[in-house]
This record gives C-alpha cells, structure tokens and sequence, in this order.
C-alpha cells in the first residue's frame, strides 16, 4: 500500500540497494534527495493518514524523517562530500582507457571531499577535522591498496 501511494505522488520509482553495483547507497540517497517532495506530499496526504492507521507506529517514523529537515541537510550533506569520489568511481567505470587519468582524480578527490567536510563543518584548511581525518585515511588506505607502478606510468606518459 505503501509504494501505491508513493507511486501516486512521484513520476520516479524510489531504488533499493543492490549489492552488485558500486556506491548502491549513494545512488540511493541521491534517488531520496530527487524525491523529497514527493515523499512530503505524500505523508501528509489523506491517503497515509489511511495507511497510518494500518500501522501508526512505522506511520509515524517515516512522516518525522520526511518532515525533519535537518534529517535532510544530513542527507544533502553526505551526498556533498561523496560526490567527487562518485564520480571518480563513474570514470573509472567504464571500457575507455583512463587509467593516466586514476592517478590525477585521486588528488583532486581528497581535496574536494576535504572542501566539503570543512565547509560544513566550518573551519579554515589549517584546522583540524577528525571527521575529515577519518574520510582521508580511508582514502589514502584505499589508493595506498590499489596505486600500482602502472599507473604512475601512465600518469607520468599522459602528454597533459
């Protein structure tokens, strides 16, 4: 009944993750954040009120997470700062010979998710953010994992 209402309110279908993509729950954030909305008009439509009473409690849950807006600037917030490595993740994903470009993208992904983190947290490049901390050694780990000579080479050859 649930996704009968949803489907009456939003011409885009919400998206469950799925474990064989990569970043399934970004992708689904950001599907949430398309249809925010929708979902609002939604839980305060006639037709929830139906529904919550079928089950007032989950009824409830759902209407104060749709309605709370600083659920969503939490929301909008993680979709800011995992946004270059998304795209990151895009580029490479793909059949075309980028692998000069890896090495680069890397660079610029620390920094933009570095640009993010401290806008929201306010504070100026020379202070500290534990949380960014945290966000730049996972990536460090992962790039330390993966980087291999070949895309240095590939790096140091790309005429740009």
């Amino acid at each position: 009944m649930r996704l009968a209402i949803f489907n009456s309110y939003s011409p885009l279908k919400l998206l469950a993750v799925a474990e064989t993509r990569f970043a399934s729950t970004i992708i689904m954030l950001k599907r949430l954040f398309q249809v925010k909305q929708n979902l609002r008009n939604m839980v305060i439509s006639e037709e929830w009120m139906s529904y919550r009473e079928d089950d007032v409690g989950k009824a409830q849950t759902v209407r104060d997470f749709v309605l709370n807006d600083l659920w969503w600037d939490k929301v909008a917030y993680i979709l800011r700062f995992t946004g270059p490595i998304y795209e990151m993740l895009r580029v490479a994903d793909t059949d075309a010979p980028i692998l000069h470009k890896v090495y680069e993208m890397w660079d610029s992904i620390i920094e933009n998710v570095k640009k993010e983190i401290y806008r929201h947290e306010g504070k100026e490049d020379y202070e500290e953010s534990p949380f960014y901390d945290v966000v730049r050694n996972i990536l460090i780990e992962r790039w330390t994992k993966n980087c291999t000579p070949l895309h240095c080479l590939a790096h140091s050859l790309n005429p740009k």
